[in-house]
């Protein structure tokens, strides 16, 4: 799935832990460590915004439960 913006949180959060742990075992070269970081920083960036967006939607369904 190379369109960020349709990732889900799910899939986005997997790819962010396959990123970690291939930079954990330290053996990749420092440009591939750059370009992993940097599209891990995309994605933690996607993730926070779509937790954003469900916290923002619990917020206006628990108001129109008042």
């Amino acid at each position: 799935m190379n369109n960020k913006e349709e990732m889900s949180y799910e899939t986005a959060i997997k790819r962010l832990e396959e990123i970690v742990n291939i930079l954990e075992k330290n053996e990749v070269s420092l440009d591939e460590s750059m370009k992993l970081f940097e599209e891990g920083t995309k994605l933690t960036a996607l993730c926070s915004a779509k937790l954003k967006e469900a916290e923002q939607k619990i917020t206006e369904l628990t108001k129109e439960q008042l």
